[in-house]
């Protein structure tokens, strides 16, 4: 493959004068390619083989130990005015974090392939994807592309056609965490990743384009780039609607995407649009209208089971790419979570024994299409997107917040996922189970100030005249016992059909000062083992806590100063009277 567009070549030509590899090579996405580079792979030893007659064309890739997750801390968004990136990023002038990482680029690829990999994020004909280019040294990078995206000769084709792309350029580097940056130039549409081979900083089409790069595009555009899955919830009566919904890394995203209704709820069905992106417009129709920009999966392994992710799990059986799982006697993939087999050698490749930790490293991935997965709705190909009913806002809180609230309004649907709060976990360096405020699941990846971010947001309402409902839930509710006072998984359709019944205006609600809350009867607990008080309890509104709570939302608020709006700080003020008359 070549292309006609100068300014493509000209590009590939200077980073190969930077980088020095020893052979440039154009990815045209076949089959045919995938399958040769999983051979150069296991041949090199970084990636085996795993049980043909269990597991056909899988494989396992094990990561350096010290390079297995996101690094926040080392993640910079390069703008000319330092405010533009937000007290919510690491920012560094464009002209800084170029001169740093050519600095490191410099012959880093002497001896190396560089590979160059065509993608459109989005179905690829649709108005609303975006296409890019990502140089790489990495092989693993290439072939997780091909499952990620919509990569090859059709993303070129369009590229020729349009344009314009976003420039990637990752090299593993030495994998020394004192030489690992990922930097991000959304004034350029660019991206530099180096000394990292881990999905979330490796893979720039995930997190880097389709979140920092494209949250940027959309506020200049009108549109949202969203950390959301998509699904759509289909009723007894045939009716099927479409719901975003935004949590942390690792806090149920992919659950909830493929959920399979329990048998005491004959007649729904869930259909996976998408499990970690959404980008949404607004259509002539007045609705948001949302694609799920990736073509697979990049999902959590452990905790993925029969009884927590059947379709998950029944994806999984044939053309994936495991990351930094164990293996058992016979080649097959596992991870806690599982009840059948055991790990004879652990996610660094030495023999499983407990004294050494989890046998799969707790960020440990899969990588699969999204065409596996059982639930899998053929309307992620639909050009112009499926129509959203709701976006739900939700993440891990043990105490304080209710089983499912709705907003009052647009205004205050913003002001719920600007003031989301969760528990960290393993998807991110750092302490696990920490309390932090993570407004629209998006602290990571925002690739501007959140305030403007903000008020992006409530503009939205300007050119959509039918904006979703807006929703929070809490699966993660804890009694004092410590036990989940919420079953979960499946049984969540249960509060999804509530959610869905006030889209309809119906559905029995309360008013309460943070929000419309279900009544105790108003959720079906039919088939469900859980007591009145719980329910009760599920969705009582603790005062005293709340009105902490929104002291401290008004104080986070007030840090990002004069370019918060005012509108949201307004709707706060509204919460806190309401709370503060009830008290």
């Amino acid at each position: 493959m070549s292309t006609t567009n100068q300014p493509l070549n000209d590009w590939i030509n200077e980073v190969a004068k930077l980088t020095r590899p020893e052979q440039v090579i154009w990815c045209d996405g076949s089959d045919s390619e995938y399958q040769s580079l999983m051979s150069l792979m296991q041949d090199s030893g970084d990636m085996t083989a795993l049980n043909p007659d269990t597991h056909p064309n899988c494989f396992l890739h094990r990561s350096d130990p010290q390079d297995v997750a996101r690094v926040e801390h080392l993640t910079f968004i390069c703008t000319e005015k330092e405010d533009d990136a937000g007290p919510n990023n690491h920012w560094m002038s464009p002209g800084d974090g170029h001169r740093q990482m050519d600095d490191l680029f410099d012959g880093c690829m002497q001896g190396r392939t560089m590979y160059v990999v065509p993608y459109c994020m989005g179905p690829i004909d649709s108005p609303l994807a975006r296409c890019g280019i990502e140089l790489t040294d990495s092989p693993y990078v290439v072939v997780n592309m091909k499952l990620m995206t919509r990569m090859g000769a059709q993303a070129l084709a369009r590229i020729e056609r349009e344009g314009s792309f976003v420039r990637g350029l990752h090299s593993t580097g030495e994998l020394d965490p004192d030489r690992r940056f990922i930097m991000h130039f959304p004034e350029e549409l660019a991206i530099k990743s180096y000394g990292s081979g881990y999905g979330g900083n490796a893979l720039l089409g995930k997190k880097c384009h389709a979140l920092r790069i494209a949250s940027w595009q959309a506020r200049q555009e009108g549109w949202l780039a969203e950390h959301m899955l998509i699904v759509g919830v289909e009723n007894p009566q045939g009716e099927t609607h479409y719901v975003a919904a935004a949590f942390p890394s690792a806090c149920g995203k992919t659950n909830l995407a493929m959920m399979i209704p329990p048998a005491s709820k004959d007649g729904w069905k869930v259909w996976t649009v998408g499990d970690d992106i959404c980008w949404m417009r607004p259509g002539d129709d007045g609705r948001l209208w949302a694609i799920n920009p990736e073509a697979g999966f990049f999902g959590v392994a452990p905790g993925t089971s029969e009884s927590t992710n059947p379709n998950a799990l029944a994806m999984l059986s044939e053309d994936a790419i495991f990351t930094n799982v164990a293996e058992t006697y016979d080649h097959q993939p596992w991870w806690e979570g599982l009840s059948e087999g055991e790990p004879a050698t652990d996610w660094k490749g030495q023999t499983y024994a407990p004294s050494n930790g989890p046998a799969a490293h707790p960020n440990s991935r899969f990588t699969v299409s999204m065409k596996n997965c059982p639930s899998y709705s053929d309307q992620a190909e639909a050009p112009e997107g499926v129509p959203i009913s709701a976006i739900i806002f939700g993440g891990r809180r043990e105490r304080l917040v209710p089983l499912v609230m709705q907003a009052k309004n647009w205004q205050h649907g913003v002001l719920l996922g600007a003031s989301m709060a969760s528990e960290t976990t393993a998807a991110a360096t750092g302490a696990v189970g920490v309390v932090r405020r993570d407004p629209m699941a998006m602290k990571p990846f925002c690739g501007y100030n959140f305030a403007d971010y903000f008020t992006h947001w409530l503009s939205i309402a300007d050119s959509a005249s039918y904006p979703p409902e807006v929703f929070h839930v809490n699966w993660f509710r804890k009694n004092e016992d410590g036990a989940f006072m919420w079953p979960g998984f499946g049984d969540n359709i249960r509060v999804l059909e509530w959610i869905l019944d006030r889209c309809k205006g119906r559905g029995d609600a309360i008013e309460t000062a943070i929000g419309h809350l279900p009544g105790v009867d108003a959720i079906d607990t039919n088939g469900l083992s859980i007591d009145p008080q719980t329910m009760a309890d599920l969705v009582a509104v603790d005062i005293e806590g709340w009105s902490e709570e929104i002291a401290q939302i008004g104080q986070y608020l007030d840090s990002y100063g004069d370019r918060m709006p005012e509108r949201l700080k307004q709707t706060c003020q509204q919460v806190a009277d309401a709370l503060a008359v009830q008290s």
